[in-house]
């Protein structure tokens, strides 16, 4: 009975509006992150392949580190991207 009452609390409560970006933002927003999401999608699956691997805990080791330094080395321009339009979208929004 409790989860009821509060179940139909949290529902009276108004949904948040959905952000809303300039129209030549948001494609650009949209393909920035779904390139970071890629390029983490791809370095978990080769960490896994990696870690799940039967070999020396030092070359595994190694092995990884390369792989992390590679991967924040990829992100590193999409995300110097994202805090530009980042300020972008702050200063179109005042």
């Amino acid at each position: 009975m409790a989860d009821n009452k509060h179940h139909s609390a949290r529902s009276a409560q108004p949904a948040a509006a959905p952000r809303m970006y300039s129209p030549d933002l948001q494609p650009l927003l949209q393909s920035l992150l779904r390139t970071l999401a890629d390029i983490d999608f791809e370095y978990e699956r080769e960490r896994d392949n990696i870690s799940s691997r039967a070999m020396d805990m030092n070359l595994k080791i190694r092995m990884l580190e390369k792989l992390r330094q590679h991967h924040r080395e990829r992100r590193g321009p999409y995300l110097q991207q994202l805090a530009i339009l980042h300020e972008r979208i702050h200063q179109f929004s005042r």
